[in-house]
């Protein structure tokens, strides 16, 4: 499962690992967007496979941030 950027704006917190038990709604990054922070959760329960982004990253809507399997 995708967890993708809802808006346009830059990644200023990561906040979990690739490997970590996420459980739904765990906060798994923060993006930073019109100067608010927004922190993006976990849909749904699951494993962090893969990491897409870096912390500064500027990210489009709709880009791929995290993997959960």
């Amino acid at each position: 499962m995708e967890v993708l950027a809802p808006m346009p704006g830059n990644i200023i917190e990561i906040i979990a690992k690739v490997g970590d038990a996420v459980k739904e709604d765990d906060e798994l990054l923060v993006l930073e967007a019109m100067k608010m922070e927004n922190p993006i959760c976990a849909p749904a329960d699951g494993t962090v496979k893969e990491i897409k982004v870096k912390e500064k990253d500027v990210v489009e809507t709709d880009q791929i941030l995290v993997v959960i399997e």
